[in-house]
Order: C-alpha cells, then sequence, then structure tokens
C-alpha cells in the first residue's frame, strides 16, 4: 500500500511517499531554495575549451553553467555529424543560447546544461527536435509498448520527440492527446520568451512541489494522501480535482495533535536514514560512503552470525542489503555512479538471487536505475539517473 504524507511547517513544504508503512521518497520545497534541473534559460557562452570539447555559460547564477559538445550537437541522431566538429565551430564567446539545467549546481562546479530540451507532462515527455518516439521500460506488456508507440507516432508532428511514461499504461489516445497539445503550447510559450527576452535570464521552471506531486506520484496505487494544513489540503484537492476526482477524494485534512511526521515516524527515520551505517535486520549493516565521483555501498555482517554454514550466513545478510539499497537510493537521491560491494559468496545461483532482488526493488524507482551486473571483482556496478 502507498501513502503520501505532506507536512506544511514553518513556511517550508515536505512529502514523504511511503510503501507497505516504510518511508521510499522525500522531497522539501523551502521558501529560500530554488530547484535548477528542468529549468531553461537564455545563456550567453562566457568561453570556449577547445581543450574540453565544452563550454562556460552564463545563465545567470552564482557560477557558470558547463556545456559539453554532446550537448550542443542536434539531438536527432540523423542529423549529428560523423566525427564531432571542434567546439569553437559551434559556439563563440557572446553568443546566445538556450539551454536547460540536467544538473544542479553542487560545491564548486557550476550547474551542467544542455540543448536536448525535455518538458515532462503527466503522461509524455515532450522533446522539441529529438525526431523518436520511446516508451517506459517499465511498461512489461509488449502488446500494450506496441500500442503506445503507435499512438505517439500518429500524434507526433514534424521533428518532434515523445517518451511515454510509465503511467501512460491503459490511457487512452484522447488523453495523450491533451497532454501533448498542452506541451506543445508552453513550448511554443518558451520560444516566444527566448526570442524576446535577453541573456541571462530563466524562461521556464519546472513545477514547485504540490503540482509536481499531483503530476508525478500520486498515480491510482497511492490509497492514502494526508495533509495537515487546509490551504495545502484545498490546493491539493485542486490540483487532482482537474484530472482524476477520484484521487482528490482520496487527500484528507488531518486534525490530530502529532504532527504526521512523527505519526508515521517519518522524521526518526529521515534521521536515521542519513547516517553513514544502516543496520539490516539480521544484525548485518551498511556503509555509505558518497564521493564527488560515484557513492560506495559496502555490506558486512556485523553482529549476524548465522545458523547453519557461513556461505547461508552471507547469503542472508546479502539479500537483505539487497531489499534495503534500492530503498535507500531514492530516499537519499543517490545519483550517478554507485559501486555495492556485496559480501563474497562462493555459488553463483546465490550471486544471481541477489541481482534479481535488486532487480526487482529498482522497478519501483521513478529515476531510471540501470544494474550493470557484477565486476570482476565481484562489485556490483549501478548508475541511476540525475534528478
Amino acid at each position: 500500500m502507498k501513502q503520501l504524507i505532506v507536512s506544511c511547517e514553518a513556511a517550508s513544504l515536505q512529502a514523504a511517499l511511503l510503501e507497505d508503512r516504510k518511508l521510499v521518497e522525500h522531497e522539501a520545497q523551502h521558501p529560500s531554495e530554488t530547484q535548477r534541473a528542468g529549468s531553461i534559460y537564455i545563456g550567453r557562452v562566457v568561453n570556449v575549451l577547445p581543450g574540453m570539447q565544452a563550454a562556460f555559460v552564463d545563465i545567470g547564477l552564482d557560477k557558470n553553467a558547463f556545456l559539453y559538445i554532446d550537448d550542443v550537437l542536434p539531438v536527432n541522431m540523423q542529423k549529428q555529424p560523423k566525427t564531432k566538429p571542434p567546439i569553437g565551430d559551434l559556439l563563440q564567446p557572446g553568443q546566445r543560447v538556450l539551454v536547460q539545467v540536467v544538473k544542479e549546481p553542487e560545491g564548486s562546479k557550476g550547474a551542467r546544461v544542455t540543448t536536448h530540451y525535455s518538458i515532462p507532462g503527466r503522461w509524455l515527455v515532450y522533446m522539441p527536435g529529438a525526431g523518436y518516439t520511446a516508451v517506459s521500460r517499465k511498461i512489461e506488456a509488449e502488446e500494450e509498448k506496441v500500442r503506445l508507440k503507435q499512438v505517439a507516432d500518429n500524434l507526433r508532428c514534424g521533428e518532434e520527440g515523445l517518451i511515454l511514461r510509465t503511467v501512460s499504461e491503459g490511457r487512452s489516445e484522447e488523453e495523450l492527446r491533451r497532454d501533448l497539445l498542452d506541451l506543445r503550447e508552453l513550448w511554443t510559450v518558451i520560444e516566444q520568451r527566448a526570442e524576446a527576452g535577453a541573456a541571462p535570464a530563466c524562461i521556464y521552471q519546472d513545477l514547485e512541489l504540490l503540482p509536481r506531486l499531483a503530476r508525478d506520484v500520486i498515480t491510482e496505487d497511492v490509497l492514502e494522501i494526508w495533509v495537515d494544513d487546509e490551504a495545502v489540503h484545498a490546493e491539493l484537492q485542486g490540483l487532482l480535482r482537474q484530472r482524476s476526482p477520484e484521487l482528490a477524494a482520496r487527500v484528507r485534512l488531518d486534525g490530530g495533535d502529532t504532527p504526521l511526521f512523527e505519526r508515521f515516524g517519518i522524521a526518526e527515520e529521515l534521521s536515521r536514514s542519513q547516517r553513514r551505517k544502516m543496520w539490516l535486520p539480521s544484525g548485518g549493516y551498511l556503509v555509505i560512503d558518497p564521493t564527488e565521483a560515484l557513492t560506495v555501498i559496502d555490506v558486512n555482517t556485523g553482529r549476524f552470525t548465522g545458523t547453519s554454514s557461513l556461505e547461508q550466513t552471507v547469503f542472508r545478510t546479502n539479500m537483505e542489503a539487497a531489499a534495503e539499497i534500492p530503498r535507500l537510493l531514492r530516499l537519499r537521491n543517490l545519483r550517478g555512479i554507485i559501486i555495492v560491494d556485496f559480501i563474497d559468496m562462493e555459488q553463483s545461483a546465490h550471486r544471481d538471487r541477489v541481482l534479481e532482488c535488486m532487480a526487482e526493488a529498482v522497478k519501483k524507482d521513478r529515476s531510471k536505475t540501470i544494474l550493470l551486473g557484477w565486476t570482476k571483482l565481484g562489485l556490483l556496478e549501478i548508475t541511476r539517473k540525475r534528478k
């Protein structure tokens, strides 16, 4: 069972998603913070770096954004040159360029930007100029994939690109058409702002937390939605009523004395989940070390000594870790390259079971997560899309 808990306290808004009463996702919106990822800017090229095939772009933030040549070349593969030209042939200092943030500024690094624009809707992702259609890999029924692709191919015009999101499964052609029309209209507005605006300037921002929850998180399998603020309750109901009165009816206003995050154990779990050392049910534990380049997760037996054999002790610990790690990837929003050092297993069948457990668990992740498999050193390689 999925539950969404939305709490408003001291002008900050927080949302927590629970699956079978376990916390799996957490988002917060503070008045002093602005989400940059997904936003589109009119930028100005500051300098071009031939040796790196990249450029720095002023988009109006404290640090200049970084633009790779791969993000400048046409997104449509058929229009890309056979060999990459020098970055200086494409960009010049002082040039205006429309870019979208794909990675937030972090530490000493500025944002990473692209000219491959994508705008998410309720059922679709709209990509002007991409020239192809694609269907979410999480939709498993082959017949439904074929149907959705045919619908998208019929709907898209010219060089438009469309991705059918996982939630588009079972949606009618008319629902998809309405979503596409809204996205086309939005892109037209963005183009008009880009033409009239001065650089640097932000001309489009992705939705704030509540509309984003209504668009991306609240689906038919979210059975309970609890809110502790009357204004937030009314706004969320209004957002959902536009497309699904049934979902709007699930939004409940909490009038209890105990704060929602305490009543559902969210506050305690948030604190526990950020620790470097995370205990597993049997007594084993994980050590999570994020670095600038990648995140390393080490699995240990800890206090667990088992009952029958070393292989069974190791296997049980690894299976518990395989179930817990995907949840922590979502909850802590760990992204990029992730390396998991499971305890060595002698039996290949046990390694296969651990990998299957991980693969099943990452299906629930809204961010694209890929299990690349075991390295020669017995490490599991994972990539998780930055968002």
